[in-house]
């Protein structure tokens, strides 16, 4: 299995918390929340697909090859 894609794997987790938590709170908030069986499940679906966009562009930037061949030690992602 590719680097990149198990990195991936590993940052969707996170990323999927995050946008699962900031989701929940924006339903349960708000006035979304009389309809909450229908929003929660909709929520999570986008959520998953965003954290798959999001976990995958991250991921290089998590390798050292990636700063190698581009002369530069870090950025504010990978620290």
């Amino acid at each position: 299995m590719p680097a990149r894609l198990q990195i991936s794997a590993m940052v969707f987790m996170m990323a999927q918390a995050v946008l699962f938590g900031a989701g929940m709170l924006g339903i349960l908030l708000s006035p979304l929340r009389d309809n909450a069986s229908f929003y929660i499940p909709v929520m999570i679906v986008l959520s998953a697909i965003a954290s798959v966009a999001i976990a995958w562009e991250i991921a290089p930037r998590l390798q050292m090859r990636y700063w190698r061949s581009r002369g530069v030690d870090h950025d504010f992602i990978s620290g």
